[in-house]
């Protein structure tokens, strides 16, 4: 992987801001439930509450999953992940009323940081359909270099601003808990030996990774 021109301290932090930046609403959801419970006395109030409380906490659980894939450490160096498993937290992040997920990919074991880049090219497909669409994953090619191919289509669709030259490594406008995880993603493409790249195709964001 070629040099980063942000210090390793500033990536980390970043990193963990973005992660505290996807928990926070649910987090702050539970303590207000909380809150309700222990001072309302109207019990169809406190049930609201309590839902409100398991829904938010369903909610952090899932992103904490996909975050601890995404951006985490992910066992030991050269350890393997199953896109099994990778579907299980991507769809639990990324579905919902609005938004489904078609998993074309096989069943099979990949190098973790290949696994983690696929994750990261969702979350940024994810972006690209702010009012909710279909995100559609498939494979390039086949065996321990597969590379990935995401499609996102929606009212709406497209590119962020500034991803494109942030997956390809330029930070001339700064980073920050926003801008760090499409410059991981660019980062962990290139620890791969891949190029990611993404683009508008008519109405929808296609993202690759090959």
């Amino acid at each position: 992987m070629s040099e980063s021109p942000i210090e390793a301290l500033d990536l980390a932090a970043l990193l963990c801001s973005r992660v505290c930046h996807d928990l926070i609403s649910p987090v702050g959801a539970i303590v207000n439930g909380l809150e309700v419970l222990e001072e309302e006395k109207d019990e169809a109030t406190k049930e609201f509450a309590l839902d409100l409380i398991k829904s938010s906490a369903g909610t952090a659980s899932k992103k904490l999953q996909f975050c601890r894939i995404a951006f985490g450490a992910a066992g030991s160096a050269g350890a393997q992940i199953d896109l099994g498993d990778a579907e299980t937290i991507s769809r639990g992040f990324l579905e919902d009323e609005k938004t489904k997920l078609a998993w074309n990919l096989p069943r099979a074991l990949l190098q973790k940081n290949r696994v983690k880049l696929l994750l990261n090219m969702l979350a940024i497909a994810g972006q690209a359909i702010p009012r909710g669409g279909s995100l559609t994953v498939d494979p390039i090619g086949t065996g321990e270099t597969m590379g990935f191919k995401v499609t996102a289509a929606g009212v709406n669709a497209k590119v962020p601003p500034a991803v494109p030259s942030l997956l390809g490594g330029e930070t001339a406008d700064g980073l920050d808990a926003h801008r760090i995880q499409p410059f991981y993603a660019g980062l962990l493409a290139r620890a791969c030996g891949v190029k990611a790249a993404i683009a508008m195709d008519g109405e929808k964001v296609v993202i690759t990774a090959q």
